[in-house]
């Protein structure tokens, strides 16, 4: 907690100061706070390990608060942030202390002095997927199984390259592996991605993501490929939906042509009664039959169908008080005391704020 605070001092001090020199330097906050019900009741307090986000029970906690300073101008580009919560403490419990609340970290140069074309390096959010660590952005509360068990936060360098009207950018990505800040040791291969949007007017974003690298130390790894495709439409101002597809694949073992699968459709639609009040419901399929990225007991390995419904009430632009009840459903596929059941459900309710 230490470290923590006088990470956030050093920041809030360096902005300050760049701010009274007139520099063009920003920062921000983010704070949410949760409390979820899980039906369940698992004995440890914490949700099925497949959820890495909201992942506490019955108890009021923090998922994600960050303090961030953003540098940008013309040329140059540069982005700090430093975080706790239970998200943090899910997702970064493989790193080294010092890096276990480096939720961002990267700095960035125009290559082409008027072309939309950067090289990052550093810690930077991921390349796959529609939704992010940050619950406020995302239409539901809580994550897609999707979304929770691919890369929230990547470490590398990238090249990504826009067009003038912003209608098309290309990202291609040199990484250190799948979620990971430290390369883990014995692996000599770097992994890569690549992401592509194209955004033919304001109400559609398209997108395709993938991700190629391998897992394991270099005598026994194995390769995984991982597609990521999904379509945001906004009808108009009220309603909009998304869909999204993923695949992936990965080696049975070394210089084996058997793979494993992963195979997980999304499909989410909200409706915004008014400035305050919106509603969105959720439904996902996650099958992932030789437990590729989801450990299971189930002989059958691991596959899901989920529904959710979601309220929001936002009194202010950069506030919301959410309310989320989802249903998980799998043959034998969650504990209940001592026994296998085929269904989780839960309550999260969560109060987001940024600044």
């Amino acid at each position: 907690m230490k470290k923590i605070v006088l990470l956030a001092t050093a920041i809030l001090t360096t902005c300050h100061t760049f701010a009274q020199e007139g520099q063009p330097l920003k920062i921000s906050g983010y704070l949410e706070t949760y409390y979820t019900y899980d039906f369940n009741k698992p004995s440890n307090n914490t949700r099925p390990g497949f959820i890495y986000s909201h992942n506490r029970h019955n108890e009021i906690n923090v998922n994600l608060a960050f303090i961030k300073a953003n540098y940008q101008t013309e040329q140059v580009r540069a982005n700090v942030a430093v975080a706790l919560g239970t998200y943090m403490s899910a997702n970064y419990a493989a790193e080294p202390d010092v890096m276990k609340n480096a939720y961002e970290a990267n700095a960035g140069i125009k290559l082409v002095k008027n072309t939309n074309l950067w090289l990052d390096a550093g810690i930077f959010s991921s390349h796959i997927g529609f939704e992010s660590a940050i619950s406020k952005d995302c239409w539901v509360l809580t994550r897609n199984i999707s979304s929770e068990n691919t890369p929230y936060f990547e470490t590398g360098a990238k090249i990504s390259y826009a067009t003038e009207d912003q209608k098309l950018s290309a990202t291609l990505l040199y990484l250190n592996g799948w979620q990971r800040i430290k390369r883990l040791d014995g692996n000599s291969k770097p992994a890569g991605g690549l992401q592509l949007t194209y955004k033919p007017s304001d109400k559609i974003t398209l997108n395709y993501s993938n991700y190629v690298g391998y897992e394991g130390e270099d005598a026994v790894r194995t390769q995984r490929f991982y597609h990521n495709f999904y379509a945001i439409y906004q009808l108009n101002g009220s309603f909009g939906f998304t869909a999204g597809f993923d695949y992936g694949t990965q080696q049975v073992a070394k210089r084996n042509n058997h793979k494993k699968e992963i195979l997980s459709p999304v499909i989410i639609a909200k409706y915004i009664f008014s400035r305050s009040l919106a509603l969105a419901g959720r439904y996902e399929y996650y099958k992932d039959k030789a437990t590729m990225l989801v450990p299971s007991a189930n002989p059958n390995g691991f596959k899901i169908n989920g529904y959710s419904l979601n309220i929001d009430y936002s009194p202010i632009k950069n506030a919301v008080l959410r309310l989320e009840g989802k249903v998980y459903e799998g043959n034998d596929q969650f504990v209940r005391g001592s026994s296998l059941v085929n269904y989780n459900s839960s309550i999260t309710t969560s109060l987001a704020i940024s600044f």
